[in-house]
Parts: structure tokens; sequence; C-alpha cells
């Protein structure tokens, strides 16, 4: 039984939620910001050098992808290790406050008075600190920050995103670059949404729909741009 429920609980999405964010949006900043990059340059300066541009895009950006959700993260886990210090010395100074703490918890998420003292006094005997973090927090294991493992996450998933309009660029004959770029970002996006869609476990067209509108407005945005640049002649 105990298995059972170990197993069941294994596959609740939210064990995924400390990478699945920076893994998601790194590929799809990839994808957008290397594939928006290429066509705004391909719109201003029709002449200029889309494979070297978007092997610089891909580098800086999956460099400042890292460094950026590193601070993030890490900011997000100090806040944590400060509650729990926090925690700690109050557990020292004021153990039965503390209970109480705990008691008014478990009333209020519908527990009689006399149960939730009892669950409260047990949980306290057990390891006081964990159901305080659990309980009063919110903090839990599986959702706990983790800067490194973010990092690492977005970097890869941005050069990984970033690859695929490149090719685009690649594929394409020298006149229709853009046409490359657009058509292999697109299938890159219906990619990203469907396994942001699997992972999560939202509904597969909305997700898809919601990443490809998203990813075609920043394109075009800046294909604008880079078109009003060229006719201006900047």
């Amino acid at each position: 039984m105990i298995e059972d429920v170990y197993n069941r609980n294994r596959h609740h999405k939210t064990h995924n939620a400390g990478w699945l964010r920076a893994a998601v949006l790194g590929a799809n900043d990839g994808l957008v910001a290397t594939a928006s990059l290429m066509i705004g340059i391909a719109a201003a300066a029709p002449t200029a050098g889309l494979t070297v541009t978007g092997i610089a895009a891909i580098a800086a950006g999956a460099m400042s992808m890292a460094v950026g959700e590193y601070i993030s993260v890490q900011s997000q886990s100090d806040i944590e290790e400060s509650d729990r210090l926090m925690e700690i010395k109050h557990l020292e100074l004021d153990p039965v406050g503390e209970e109480e703490e705990l008691t008014q918890i478990y009333i209020e998420r519908g527990l009689p008075r006399e149960m939730a003292a009892e669950v409260a006094r047990i949980m306290h005997e057990r390891d006081p600190l964990e159901a305080h973090l659990r309980d009063e927090l919110g903090q839990f294991e599986h959702t706990k920050a983790r800067p490194v493992q973010a990092s690492i996450a977005s970097a890869i998933s941005y050069t990984a995103g970033g690859i695929v309009p490149l090719f685009g660029a690649i594929a394409w004959s020298s006149h229709a670059k853009s046409v490359g770029i657009i058509v292999f970002t697109l299938l890159g996006l219906v990619l990203t949404g469907g396994i942001s869609s699997k992972l999560s476990g939202s509904g597969m067209p909305k997700t898809i729909l919601r990443v490809v509108i998203g990813g075609s407005l920043g394109m075009a945005i800046t294909a604008g741009i880079g078109g009003l640049v060229h006719l201006s002649g900047i």
C-alpha cells in the first residue's frame, strides 16, 4: 500500500517544477530570441552573415540565461535558507508557542482542535523543523530551489532552442534564409509547446497555440523593426 502511494505521488507534475520552468523557458527563449535576431538582421541588412549572427546569439544568450537563472534561483534558495534558520531560532526560543502555531494551521485546514493539537504534538515529537517548513512555510524537498540545476538546464535548453533557427538558415538557399528560419522556428515552437504540455499535464492544443503565437509575435515585431531600419538607411 505504501509503495503504491509512493508510485502514484511520483507522477504528480509538481515534482518537475524545480527544473521544468527553467528548461522550457530556456528552449523557448533560444528559439524566439535567436530567430528574431536573425530575421531582424536579415530585414535590416540582407547581405549580413546570418550564420555567424546566429552562433553569436546562441553563445551570448545561453550564457546570459545561465547566469540570470542562477542568480534568480539562488535568491529563492537564500530566502528558503533564511526562513529555515529563523524557524530553528523560533523553535529554540518558544517550542510551546510554535506547537500551538502548528495546531492553528491544522485547525484552519479543517481538523477539530483536539485532533489538530494531537497531530501537532506528534509532528513536534518526530521532527518539528520539518513540520513547520512543510506546513507553515510550504517548503518541500521536491520543490526546493536548485540554482545550479536550473542554470545548467537553462543554458542547455537555450542552446538547443537556438540551434533550430540556425539550422533553418543553413538549410535554405541564400535568397530565402528568412523563410527557412521562420519554418524551422515554428516547428521548434510546436515541439516546445508539446513537450511543455506533456511535462506539465496541461492541454496540448492550448499550450502549443500559446507558445506559437508568442514566438510568432516576437519574430514579426523584430522583423518589422529591422525592415524600418533598412528603409531608413541607418
